[in-house]
């Protein structure tokens, strides 16, 4: 007795009756990609995003010399907005630090032998020299001498501002690269006379090109003495701002600290008053940047979990639809040797399909946007390829789940009944 032969659909066959399936409800088709797409690029877009935001912050921390800490009126980074941190009153109610303060903490952590800078600054200035004069972007920095070992700037030729310079309230300047572009282009800047808000400074000095921290120049700075910027550019509004440098990794706690016990001695704090300050470090910001990560990607997560869900019921939907208006096309393919396992395979591969596009299209979206946002920060472009990953998978994973019923359905149904269906 011979063996009746096994009739089975090619998998490439299935692949076209599940494309022309599609291609038949485009609308409907049009309408599910759209909810799977939305969901797959607020997943790839917030994601790619927040990693270049990352790593423009931690190529940008490096801004700051090794072993650095910040002393400020106002934190990093907030999470809970002016009153969730300082205090009953929020950080915004601080009083600013005034040079005063910062000097007498300066002379304290001096005698101790630590580096400290003290800076304000003024941004948005022009700078002139002659008949050349730069766009009204520079940023006109008051400090001492130790900026340049703090935030990791060189002399690319000329000299740094000196104690001396400090003492005698000197108008001198050190400049960044872009004003020399501008105002010098074929002549040596140094000993040159300068005007900053009618104020004029003598050139000592020319800084090393830095190029760009979160897409703000580097270059595009004037340094001249604290005492300097005090006298001409200071109002009670202002507050300055401190760095701190540490011998070696291993002292930053230490020295984290004493320096916050000498600031609220020159702020003149009681031991039982909360401080009124900000002092942080490149890890304590990377912290505060994880936190904020965190929260935002938990919030993209669940949106794209909304998204995803109401997009695989709208597929669920739109299969048992299909399958009611196909019921004779079932039976017939059941009539001429299509078994249950084929039947079955088509309709999820239809599902699959359909949230697989969605899933594509997201993907190139969200990692469209995310890296225009590193296109933004400056940092190289970043393709997500662990959220696409997921994404493929995730849209695999909702194919088949809610393709699952609506195929089971149609590849159950009886040939005779399926083909007497009106």
């Amino acid at each position: 007795m011979s063996k009746e032969p096994v009739r089975f659909i090619q998998f490439g066959d299935l692949f076209k009756l599940a494309g022309q399936a599609l291609g038949s409800n485009k609308l409907r088709s049009s309408l599910t990609i759209m909810g799977i797409t939305i969901g797959v690029f607020s997943v790839v877009g917030v994601m790619t995003a927040l990693s270049a935001v990352r790593e423009s912050i931690d190529s940008g921390l490096a801004f700051l010399g090794a072993n650095v800490m910040q002393i400020s009126r106002e934190p990093p980074m907030q999470v809970s907005g002016p009153g969730g941190r300082g205090g009953r009153f929020g950080w915004w109610r601080r009083p600013p630090i005034d040079p005063r303060q910062a000097q007498d903490f300066a002379r304290l952590m001096a005698e101790e032998g630590h580096v400290v800078t003290l800076y304000a600054s003024d941004r948005g200035k022009r700078v002139r020299y002659g008949e050349n004069q730069t766009s009204p972007r520079i940023e006109l920095i008051g400090t001492n001498e130790n900026y340049l070992q703090t935030h990791r700037f060189d002399i690319e030729y000329g000299r740094n501002i000196t104690d001396m310079d400090l003492e005698f309230n000197r108008a001198v300047a050190v400049i960044g690269y872009e004003v020399l572009d501008e105002l010098f282009p074929n002549q040596d800047p140094l000993d040159a006379t300068i005007t900053i808000d009618g104020e004029k400074y003598i050139v000592v000095g020319v800084l090393q090109r830095r190029g760009d921290l979160f897409g703000d120049s580097l270059d595009n700075r004037v340094l001249v003495p604290l005492t300097r910027f005090v006298a001409q550019n200071w109002s009670r509004w202002r507050s300055m701002s401190i760095s701190v440098q540490a011998p070696d990794p291993e002292s930053m706690e230490i020295l984290q600290g004493i320096a916050t016990g000498y600031f609220r001695l020159a702020r003149g704090l009681d031991p039982g008053e909360d401080p009124d300050f900000d002092i942080y470090s490149n890890d304590s910001m990377q912290e505060a940047f994880a936190e904020i990560a965190k929260t935002v990607g938990i919030g993209g997560l669940l949106i794209s979990a909304v998204a995803l869900l109401c997009a695989g019921i709208g597929i669920m939907n739109i299969m048992l639809v299909s399958v009611t208006e196909r019921t004779r096309e079932i039976g017939l393919r059941k009539s001429i040797g299509a078994r249950r396992r084929d039947i079955l395979l088509q309709f999820l591969l239809e599902a699959v399909f359909l949230s697989l596009i969605g899933g594509l299209v997201g993907i190139l979206l969200g990692a469209i946007a995310g890296n225009a946002v590193a296109v933004q920060l400056g940092v190289p472009m970043i393709m997500p390829w662990l959220w696409i990953a997921v994404g493929i998978s995730i849209c695999t994973a909702i194919g088949i789940t809610f393709g699952f019923f609506p195929a089971l359905r149609a590849a159950r149904m009886h040939p005779i009944d399926a083909l007497r269906y009106e």
